[in-house]
């Protein structure tokens, strides 16, 4: 299989509040999302310094590749019923894959 057969979606990068993640990733399944990958996120940023300690008070990264329209339906979803009330950063942007069956 050569690059140039590569497909292309949207990477959806979500980081917020390790206390909501399982209501986060039952959202984003109903919305469409065929899988994600989570890891621990530490940093700085308007609401002050996030530790390294794994726990309710840490803060996870969720990834996501998929389709265009179900992007557009996670972000808008995150944002109208969590963007308010949690500390939550949210982008996407376009990326190449090359089995994408699998998005």
């Amino acid at each position: 299989m050569s690059v140039t057969s590569a497909t292309k979606r949207k990477r959806v990068t979500i980081i917020t509040e390790a206390a909501i993640e399982g209501r986060l990733l039952d959202d984003v399944e109903k919305l469409g999302a065929h899988g994600y990958t989570i890891s621990e996120a530490r940093g700085k940023g308007g609401r002050g310094v996030r530790s390294g300690s794994w726990g309710p008070s840490a803060n996870i990264r969720v990834e996501i590749i998929c389709d265009d329209a179900t992007a557009d339906k996670i972000m808008r979803h995150l944002w109208d019923h969590y963007y308010n009330d949690y500390a939550m950063i949210l982008f996407a942007h376009d990326v190449e894959v090359l089995r994408p069956e699998k998005f």
